[in-house]
């Protein structure tokens, strides 16, 4: 589960009626809701002040098992210096605006206050559970010393991850996958995960679903796939549907077999995009059906070709495409034979 702070991001909510401790509790009513309705969290992941939330957080949380930091200050009062030149306004005032990382928000003198009341060193010698703290050296909203009395303070097992080269919110996408991935694989070493035997294709491609939800997985030779229905149908959407794949392989099927032709020719395709959409269609508005009762699949192919082409080999690789060997299955007789496995 992924959420921002009150009146941060995508919440709802003012910021200003905010402080560090509300932040706190809204992570125990988070896990309080996951194990609720879906089950307990284990890992806690947070980023800047939600950091140091995640670390006073844990500590209250029974059911968490490992702690990761990303770009966190080492006490939440060390936050101030990024407001340093409201201080002043906020003790005149009760609130001032400030702007952290682009973006704009009220901070009111109760927030500062309930900062510099928590005690990040004792409460992470208290933690007791494994810490991954990662941070940047080029940091500039919480620097690099933040992270290292961090990860001095707290007990082990603990492990530090620097991020060279990253901002602090992580703005390219190549930064935060890494740390998404540095993650997962630290975290498993630390949590309890039910373990599930390797899906092993015996012919092509297996397929298998357990009897939560539509979450289907797929082993199609080395390759693992997910499919999955919409929420709206009674699935979670962790992947496309089978009409979505459908449609993915006739779309790869064509792109590869223009990219094929057009080499083979030599012509100049630098690109191709393939887009599709599936739909029920009443046979009696079909003008290319056979039939003309019930209603028959229609597939809507759009293809746009980039690269130096004239009109006569557009043409030609618009005639290709119904080459696509899917393509063909489709329109060909087809038998499955269904058999229960010994």
């Amino acid at each position: 589960m992924r959420f921002d702070f009150t009146g941060l991001g995508e919440s709802e909510g003012d910021f200003a009626d905010t402080n560090f401790s509300s932040n706190v509790q809204d992570l125990i009513c988070a896990a309080n809701k996951l194990a609720e309705d879906y089950e307990a969290p284990k890992l806690l992941i947070g980023h800047s002040l939600g950091g140091a939330a995640v670390i006073f957080a844990g500590k209250q949380i029974a059911s968490i098992q490992a702690i990761a930091t990303v770009g966190a200050p080492s006490s939440p009062d060390h936050v101030q210096h990024i407001f340093q030149s409201s201080i002043e306004e906020i003790k005149k005032n009760d609130v001032a605006e400030v702007n952290i990382g682009g973006q704009s928000f009220s901070i009111k003198k109760q927030f500062i206050d309930d900062l510099t009341s928590k005690n990040m060193a004792a409460t992470l010698k208290e933690l007791r559970m494994p810490l991954l703290v990662m941070h940047s050296p080029q940091d500039t909203t919480v620097g690099i010393e933040n992270a290292g009395e961090i990860y001095q303070a707290a007990m082990h097992p603990k492990s530090f991850i620097s991020l060279d080269g990253a901002d602090h919110l992580l703005s390219n996408k190549d930064d935060s996958r890494y740390v998404g991935n540095v993650i997962a694989e630290w975290a498993s070493r630390y949590l309890d995960l039910p373990e599930s035997e390797d899906l092993r294709a015996e012919k092509q491609v297996a397929v298998r679903i357990g009897n939560e939800g539509y979450t289907t997985e797929i082993m199609a030779g080395k390759h693992a796939l997910q499919a999955d229905e919409p929420k709206s149908v009674g699935g979670n959407n962790f992947g496309p549907t089978p009409y979505d794949l459908l449609l993915a392989s006739i779309g790869a099927c064509t792109a590869m077999t223009l990219r094929m032709y057009a080499d083979r020719k030599k012509w100049d395709l630098t690109e191709v995009v393939v887009h599709l959409q599936h739909s029920k269609e009443h046979a009696v508005d079909c003008n290319n059906c056979t039939t003309n009762s019930g209603k028959i699949d229609q597939i809507e192919r759009v293809i746009h070709l980039k690269g130096d082409l004239d009109e006569p080999q557009s043409k030609r690789l618009l005639e290709i495409a119904d080459k696509c060997p899917v393509h063909k299955t489709l329109h060909n007789e087809v038998n499955v034979l269904t058999t229960l496995h010994d």
